[in-house]
């Protein structure tokens, strides 16, 4: 059975200083990412990649350009090597680095776009503050069950159901802590993250309106191939739709987990995940079943790339 290949794209949480800075060495293309990121965010992202300091780097408006262009020189050393998938996701802020690999946006206007959503998110968290809370041991029905008794009249809802078991919950600061204390009551596990905002709730929403607008100026293409968006957890073929799916991803859910089970229902056997760290593989170890045969990979820098590389055969062309 020959491979089916789904390219994995983290988002923010797998920084570290000196991520990419390999890869510009061993290919001396992937330098021209870095230098039209800084470019165009006239700032030197590309320096708080590879020399920090870390503070400065994980701001949500540094970090956003910063990991996706690492992502997108990943993606590069893969493309060069003569890899490509013939399916795609992203994790929040990695759905960009998908949308490029899926050629529905350019590079550049990948960074154009990351760059606006990563000020208005810093915008929005400044005017609305919250914070997000990881809920590990429950099952998204019970997660709900909670947020639901915690919220009362305030702000709070799921934002990332990353396994079955994994869910992470955002918004205001009050209801979080209420959800914390009864997801502690039932003997599960809740882990405040450690983030500017609180990503992916309705304290975003004065966000989407100027997202939107944003983007009316950038071309979106219909997808060379699959590409499954965080907002449905499903395909979506039409520009247009994906063009207002990205405005409302920033309040909506990401549904990893639904992902996930898609690509392997749809037959995906190899996932590679294009980026820094190993998020995204440590989440789908906990989703795939003991005794398949699924192979994962992650490609950060050149030893990564060239182990996979010798795993897995190259088809030629055609």
């Amino acid at each position: 059975m020959s491979d089916k290949i789904a390219f994995l794209f983290p988002g923010q949480g797998s920084q570290f200083i000196g991520m990419g800075q390999n890869l510009v060495s061993e290919f001396p293309k992937a330098k021209d990412i870095f230098e039209k990121v800084d470019e165009i965010c006239q700032k030197p992202i590309s320096k708080l990649c590879f020399d920090g300091p870390i503070t400065e780097l994980t701001l949500t408006e540094n970090l956003q350009p910063a990991i996706t262009a690492v992502n997108l020189a990943c993606l590069f050393a893969l493309n060069v090597s003569g890899v490509s998938s013939s399916v795609t996701a992203g994790h929040s802020l990695g759905e960009y680095a998908a949308l490029v690999s899926a050629g529905v946006i350019s590079g550049y206007d990948a960074f154009r776009l990351v760059q606006k959503r990563g000020e208005l998110m810093h915008r929005e968290a400044l005017k609305n503050p919250g914070g997000m809370a990881a809920i590990i041991g429950m099952d998204i029905d019970v997660v709900q069950e909670i947020v639901t008794q915690a919220k009362g009249e305030d702000i709070l809802s799921i934002a990332n159901h990353n396994t079955a078991e994994q869910i992470v919950i955002t918004g205001q600061k009050e209801p979080l802590s209420r959800a914390i204390n009864l997801v502690k009551e039932r003997k599960a596990r809740a882990i405040p993250l450690n983030v500017s905002g609180a990503w992916h709730s309705k304290l975003m929403e004065n966000a989407v309106d100027d997202f939107h607008h944003f983007t009316k100026d950038i071309h979106f293409s219909k997808p060379k191939s699959t590409i499954l968006l965080n907002a449905t957890g499903e395909s979506e073929v039409d520009p247009v739709s994906i063009k207002n799916i990205m405005a409302k991803q920033l309040i909506s859910p990401v549904k990893w987990y639904d992902i996930m089970m898609n690509m392997l229902q749809d037959g995906v056997n190899t996932f590679v995940e294009v980026g820094p760290k190993k998020v995204l593989t440590g989440l789908l170890k906990k989703i795939v079943k003991s005794g398949e045969n699924i192979k994962i990979f992650n490609v950060e820098d050149a030893q990564s790339l060239k182990t996979f590389l010798k795993e897995i055969p190259i088809p030629s062309p055609g």
